[in-house]
């Protein structure tokens, strides 16, 4: 059984990844930090609908140590993992001179040590196997950047430059490393905007509607299938033409 990590998998995106992944007919680890009802919901659904291996596995991607023990019991209690999505993170709006040290700490941690943190553990047996896929969840404001998202933006710029050298150098060892760039998807991270400020966006993307967590899960999926076997390094925008 092939078996795939997502982290952050609890809710918005990464549940609807989570869900793709099983409706294809792998073994799924739910991550998740503080939403173990969510998360254990999720793995029993999962588990009934596409009758497939499931669990949920509290971790928190800044901690290696926590990391380390969740990597140990997938692959012991469903099998080696094969795909790692990189999908953690939190989202916050301020002004760069409202911003302290804390916030771009607690951003940047968990955007890029949770990447560092989980890679660092999948990957080694990924190389042993000659065979992996990683694929980071990045923003369309790490390509653009964001006004107000100063700490954001650039968290998810640097998982653009994370993947892109990341790829060069696991390459040799059969091994993708990809990147998606979500541009605004409908999830409970939307709940800061108005509705005036949702309509504006909507506007400005070219295809005149916010995107789903479905239309990322798909692409998500298709950088872990044999059709995306010559990609790599790759940034995908699923942003609707937003830019």
């Amino acid at each position: 059984m092939n078996t795939v990590l997502v982290t952050g998998a609890s809710r918005g995106i990464g549940k609807e990844i989570a869900t793709e992944f099983a409706s294809l007919g792998y073994a799924v680890a739910i991550n998740y930090n503080k939403s173990k009802d969510a998360a254990n919901t999720l793995a029993m659904h999962l588990m009934k609908e596409y009758k497939v291996p499931c669990g949920a596995y509290k971790a928190d991607v800044k901690n290696p140590l926590e990391i380390k023990t969740m990597v140990e019991s997938v692959k012991s209690e469903l099998g080696s993992i094969i795909i790692l999505v990189n999908n953690a993170g939190i989202s916050t709006q301020k002004m760069f001179t409202d911003l302290t040290g804390e916030d771009w700490k607690e951003m940047l941690a968990t955007h890029l040590d949770g990447c560092f943190n989980c890679t660092k553990e999948v990957l080694p047996h990924m190389i042993s196997r000659k065979h992996g896929k990683i694929i980071n969840i990045s923003s369309m404001w790490g390509v653009a950047g964001g006004s107000c998202e100063v700490h954001y933006s650039t968290a998810k710029a640097g998982i653009i430059g994370f993947t892109k050298s990341l790829a060069k150098e696991v390459a040799p060892s059969g091994i993708n490393v990809n990147c998606v760039c979500p541009g605004v998807i409908k999830t409970d991270m939307l709940n800061i905007f108005d509705e005036n400020t949702l309509n504006n966006l909507q506007q400005q993307t070219s295809l005149k509607r916010l995107g789903t967590p479905t239309d990322v899960a798909k692409a998500v999926a298709f950088l872990a299938s044999k059709e995306a076997d010559y990609i790599t390094g790759a940034v995908l925008n699923v942003n609707g033409g937003f830019f």
